[in-house]
């Protein structure tokens, strides 16, 4: 990227999705940052047409297992950093998110896999780029901490006091409870995605359970009490039971991160705590591992902040998804995916179409599907005033 234009940039003939509201307006960034936004059109020669395209404030992505996925395209073929890195990154603005949390996993028995390998040189590769300002996006960290793994404090190791960490989550995937209560939902996706026949599974799961017990209390008061030392967002992970709310915000959680029962979502709101869930689920109607739909909650007044998980165009999929299933409008709906998220990370300077934030900004056409549905396509993307896309 360059640096930001001291000369206006000014975008006009768009429909401006604001706080409240969406205007046919025009809006002008300099230096960056929005200067101005005109109910309208402008007369200004330069001025960019986006022939009543959206305008939205740029997407935030505060959990995304894409550039895992990026590391590793298939079983035990490990990709080497850099590119993978710039395939991630470019995927990830081309679905209109130009702030992203890259979820990286620490935690697993098996050496092999991405999340039981050592994050060093990602750190410093990902560190490095930003540094050059090559990448698209502008990218931090969140670190999904697997509780019950022998080796999650070591791996973790890397990651403290690193500037770019905006989020920790404490996750738990022990068969048998949160997102696996339904042992059978466990050994479908298991013997699915790595092949496991049943014996394996049976033989995975005991273990799993002996590590649960003797882990999974010592890691979570260690990263927890990481979190409150240092400032950083807390997430829970996988919540199914008020219990299991009310632990983690006793802990100092803030975040409430997919919720597989209504239950466990009322318990996050009644604490005040921001609930993530996934536009997966919102795209598909409803959850691959048999818990709550997405659509379900946000009808019920208890999703703040969409992820996309682990399909990253999912995200605007899934917001104009909402405003057809539920009766969210479209500035409620983008909240989930801009305001709302810089909040739960305390970047106050993103996530709206306001004076004086940073000029990230999405074009969106919306086209109508055979079945009648809208299919929002990203035509166009600005960070800091600068085209990325």
């Amino acid at each position: 990227m360059n640096s930001p234009s001291s000369t206006p940039i000014v975008f006009t003939n768009a429909q401006l999705v604001l706080e409240d509201e969406v205007v046919r307006g025009s809006l002008t960034s300099q230096h960056g940052l929005i200067q101005q936004i005109d109910q309208g059109l402008t007369s200004v020669p330069q001025a960019i047409d986006l022939q009543g395209d959206y305008l939205i404030p740029g997407l935030i992505e505060v959990h995304t297992d894409n550039f895992e996925r990026h590391m590793m395209p298939r079983p035990k073929v490990r990709w080497d950093d850099a590119p993978a890195l710039l395939a991630h990154d470019a995927e990830i603005a081309g679905a209109g998110i130009t702030t992203v949390l890259d979820a990286l996993g620490v935690g697993e028995a098996d050496p092999e896999s991405v999340r039981g390998s050592e994050w060093d040189t990602v750190l410093k590769c990902i560190s490095d780029f930003a540094a050059r300002d090559v990448l698209r996006a502008e990218h931090f960290l969140h670190v999904r901490c697997e509780l019950p793994a022998p080796n999650t404090l070591e791996l973790f190791k890397p990651f403290a006091g690193h500037d770019f960490v905006k989020m920790i989550s404490v996750m738990d995937h022990t068969p048998g409870q949160r997102q696996w209560e339904n042992i059978e939902h466990a050994w479908i996706y298991f013997s699915g995605k790595k092949g496991w026949t049943k014996e394996k599974f049976e033989e995975r799961v005991a273990m799993a359970q002996d590590a649960q017990a003797r882990y999974a209390k010592p890691h979570r008061a260690y990263l927890t009490q990481y979190c409150r030392d240092n400032h950083i967002a807390l997430a829970s992970h996988d919540d199914t039971t008020v219990a299991h709310v009310e632990e983690a915000f006793a802990e100092g959680a803030t975040v409430c991160e997919f919720p597989t029962t209504v239950a466990a979502a009322q318990a996050a709101r009644a604490r005040n705590m921001l609930t993530i869930m996934g536009g997966p689920n919102v795209v598909r109607g409803g959850s691959h591992s048999g818990n709550v739909s997405a659509i379900e909650l946000a009808k019920l007044g208890l999703v703040d902040i969409l992820s996309s998980d682990y399909v990253p165009g999912s995200l605007m999929s899934a917001t104009v998804r909402l405003t057809e299933t539920t009766d969210l409008s479209l500035p409620q709906a983008v909240a989930l995916v801009t305001r709302n998220p810089a909040k739960s990370i305390g970047l106050l300077d993103r996530g709206r179409l306001a004076m004086g934030l940073r000029s990230d900004l999405v074009q969106v056409r919306m086209i109508n599907l055979p079945d009648g549905r809208l299919q929002p396509i990203v035509r166009a993307v600005w960070r800091s005033g600068i085209r990325v896309i």
